[in-house]
């Protein structure tokens, strides 16, 4: 029986098959950016719609940085994804991600934010 072709070809046509633990770790690494974003767009949408007596502008500033880098975050971790999928599969090293980092900074600078909102409310 012929295996059918599995997607993204671009990923599975590299190399072998490479152990399925460090498949799945990869795919659990992936999944986990994906329930990150959705609790940075969770928080900057609960933050607009609930922080009503912060600082307006800075409370909206704030919300937008979590939001658009929630929503940055998907694609990023799906090429991150590929990007290590390839690696494994070729037996070269891991790539490293930036994806920690710009993460880190949005929370810190949306932070940032909020507590200048709340001192100037």
């Amino acid at each position: 029986m012929r295996a059918r072709p599995r997607f993204p070809g671009s990923v599975y046509s590299q190399g072998d098959e490479p152990d399925a633990r460090f498949t799945l770790a990869n795919e659990r690494t992936f999944l986990a950016w994906i329930r990150t974003s959705l609790a940075f767009i969770a928080a900057g949408i609960a933050l607009e719609l609930l922080g009503a007596e912060l600082h307006a502008a800075l409370r909206l500033a704030a919300s937008l940085i979590l939001i658009l880098v929630g929503t940055a975050t998907p694609p990023l971790a799906w090429f991150g994804w590929a990007k290590t999928e390839r690696a494994l599969r070729r037996r070269e090293p891991l790539p490293a991600t930036p994806m920690a980092a710009v993460l880190a900074l949005a929370a810190t600078v949306a932070g940032v934010l909020l507590v200048l909102a709340i001192l100037l409310r």
